[in-house]
């Protein structure tokens, strides 16, 4: 097969020709959690590699950078324990929130960013920039976020974490397959549900078929995205994650029968729209920006007031609990914790704003006034969260600079009550989210992070009811040495070549154009428009019915007049195929849910009942061998005790990794 004649494609094309690979540990995805899954499983002593379709220099939602380290209730200054976190945690979500992963993520934070450290990441205040201020740990000269009392949350340098991971991954021996898209999950003798013996992909510069043989496979490829809206053309970018983030490894393992949960789990956001702003571009006092004074178009104030409605007068106010609160989640407004959990809410801006400015107390617009504010909180706020965190250090940082823009005397616009503000208004009904934001369904596992098939491990964000940079690098670190272990103790399986053969038929089909042909972004929009029709704000049996009959008359009639003019187009291509299988996964969940919940933000108005008790549970959905749903469950808090789980385990994968390296020496 070739290109067409009247492409010019810069790259050999070798479409057909296979290439094939072997190694024990297999990561598909070298994003955040997956290099941190590398270097664990090669610490370990395990022959690794990881499968990425961008570079693993950059690639994945962490990839540009991060400037807060959330949840590290491992580090010496916290006053608060990591079994406490992450009850809070997951208390906050009503029980709707992994505790496997988090508490693999708060136990393990600060040991995992002092390996960051080691690597030459920064993680502390060396040149004593922020001496003197509140936020800061004078023995240690680490940096503090939101609660300045309990600081479980460091602020850190991560702009250059990913590189310096890449590096320590090939330091390490780890081998990487750059540009080489995950396509399927090969199972011993092809049969379904079987153990994992390895994966094909296709190569995105060649289009080469792409075969590696291992003893155990990480999915680490995140979320899926573009479930909901679609516009590249509209909004220049049409994701909020990274833009290959798509959920293949939510779809490769569906397709071979992996359990998921929470997948009926959707929500409005404004990040689903054409209409938002650069994420933390505009004014705002959440999250990045926290906590940002806010002002009127006369710049009169807007007040602050802890969970009693106690009104705060100091901006360090605003970085303590309140009377008689242990501790707060997160950074204020950016809706933590839910209505019922006075307990973890955080300082945020008077909840009547809406209220008060229709009254005429308050004038929009309203603008972030962080030239008022004490010189280390506007230095931090702009040049360390702002100026480290990834999406905005380039776009906003610097571009806003070039332009003139200057926090100690210039205010930045906030777009509350204007339409666009990326974190305050909910958007429209269809304007929905599945994995963009928040705690998202996943795939299931256990205290190894295994799924039900042998041998496949998740880590990162494509865990159910698991979230953050911080949980990427901490799960990933985790998923690699356990994967490591598993995989000392299995043989290579057999590769069944009637399944290889399958797979490569399948994903070269795009290549044959035919005289109704669409590119991938038609089909993309025609999934889009199915969910936003059929599974959006108000659902019932008829319109999840017409969703399902949709979606598989695209699958059927539709996805094969999709043409790929080069190897770019065709990965494009098995994309939206996957996040086709994604909406379908998504489908099949809201089906069984019979009840309505305010947590997963599920309506159903054939099942108007909110969160009733006997439907407090997760609900767990798989395929069989037959092409067939099946639909378990497992009660909430089914993970059991924290500390007896993840000890033995944590400690297990540390020995393991000092006696590697011991023998290495040797």
């Amino acid at each position: 097969m070739s290109a067409p004649s009247s492409y010019t494609w810069p790259y050999p094309i070798r479409y057909g020709q296979q290439d094939t690979h072997e190694t024990d540990v297999l990561i598909l995805g070298g994003g955040i959690a997956g290099v941190w899954a590398a270097i664990a499983a090669r610490r370990t002593g395990a022959r690794v590699m990881i499968m990425e379709k961008a570079d693993t220099r950059r690639s994945g939602a962490g990839g540009t950078g991060v400037d807060h380290w959330n949840y590290a209730a491992d580090n010496p200054c916290s006053t608060i324990t990591p079994e406490e976190m992450t009850q809070a945690l997951v208390d906050n979500h009503y029980g709707y929130r992994s505790g496997i992963s988090t508490y693999i993520f708060t136990s393990s934070a600060y040991e995992t960013l002092l390996e960051m450290e080691a690597m030459g990441g920064k993680v502390r205040d060396t040149d004593d920039e922020y001496k003197g201020a509140p936020f800061r740990d004078e023995r240690t000269k680490l940096l503090f976020a939101y609660d300045y009392q309990n600081r479980y949350t460091l602020r850190v340098w991560g702009a250059n974490y990913k590189p310096l991971l890449r590096r320590q991954c090939k330091k390490l021996g780890v081998e990487i397959l750059d540009r080489t898209s995950a396509t399927a999950l090969l199972t011993e003798n092809g049969v379904h549900g079987a153990r994992i013996v390895g994966v094909t992909g296709v190569d995105c510069h060649t289009g080469a078929f792409v075969v590696v043989r291992a003893k155990a496979v990480i999915l680490a490829t995140n979320r899926p995205q573009r479930i909901f809206t679609f516009s590249s053309e509209q909004r220049g970018s049409a994701v909020h994650r990274g833009g290959s983030n798509v959920g293949n490894g939510y779809a490769m393992a569906w397709r071979i029968g992996a359990e998921f949960t929470m997948m009926e789990k959707t929500m409005r956001t404004v990040f689903a729209s054409p209409y938002n702003f650069p994420i933390y571009g505009s004014g705002n006092m959440h999250n990045t920006w926290y906590p940002a004074t806010i002002v009127d178009a006369n710049n009169k104030e807007v007040p602050w007031v802890d969970c009693n409605g106690k009104i705060l007068t100091s901006v360090e106010e605003r970085c303590r609990p309140a009377e008689g609160q242990k501790f707060f989640l997160m950074g204020g407004g950016n809706a933590y914790p839910p209505p019922g959990l006075k307990q973890y809410a955080g300082p945020k801006l008077i909840p009547d704003l809406e209220a008060r400015m229709l009254k005429g107390e308050f004038t929009p617009p309203f603008y972030a006034d962080l030239t008022s504010m004490p010189w280390y909180e506007r230095k931090v706020i702009w040049g360390l969260m702002v100026g480290q965190e990834g999406k905005t250090r380039i776009p906003i940082v610097q571009t806003y600079e070039k332009a003139g823009f200057d926090p100690a005397q210039d205010m930045l616009q906030a777009y509350d009550f204007l339409r666009g503000q990326g974190m305050a208004e909910t958007g429209a009904p269809q304007e929905r989210t599945f994995g963009e934001i928040g705690v998202a369904g996943g795939l299931l596992v256990n205290w190894d992070l295994m799924s039900n098939i042998p041998g496949l491990f998740g880590a990162g964000d494509l865990l159910f009811g698991s979230q953050d940079h911080g949980n990427a690098a901490t799960t990933g670190r985790y998923a690699g040495a356990r994967a490591a272990l598993y995989a000392r103790g299995v043989r290579h399986g057999e590769l069944a070549a009637v399944q290889v053969e399958r797979e490569k038929k399948r994903v070269y089909v795009p290549l044959a154009e035919s005289p109704d042909s669409m590119d991938w972004k038609e089909l993309n929009f025609g999934v889009a428009r199915v969910m936003q029709n059929y599974c959006s704000e108000l659902k019932n049996e008829e319109l999840l019915t017409l969703a399902e009959t949709w979606l598989a008359d695209i699958e059927q009639n539709e996805v094969r007049r999709v043409s790929a003019k080069n190897p770019h187009q065709l990965m494009r291509t098995l994309d939206v195929i996957d996040i086709l299988t994604c909406a379908q996964m998504i489908v099949q969940a809201s089906q069984a849910r019979k009840a309505s919940s305010h947590v997963l933000s599920f309506n159903r108005i054939d099942y108007p009942a909110v969160d009733p008790p006997e439907w407090r549970k997760y609900l767990v959905i798989g395929r069989d061998a037959g092409g067939q749903t099946r639909v378990t469950d497992r009660p909430l808090g089914f993970w059991g005790d924290l500390p007896s789980n993840y000890g033995p385990r944590h400690a297990e994968n540390i020995a393991a990794m000092q006696a590697a390296q011991t023998t290495a020496a040797t």
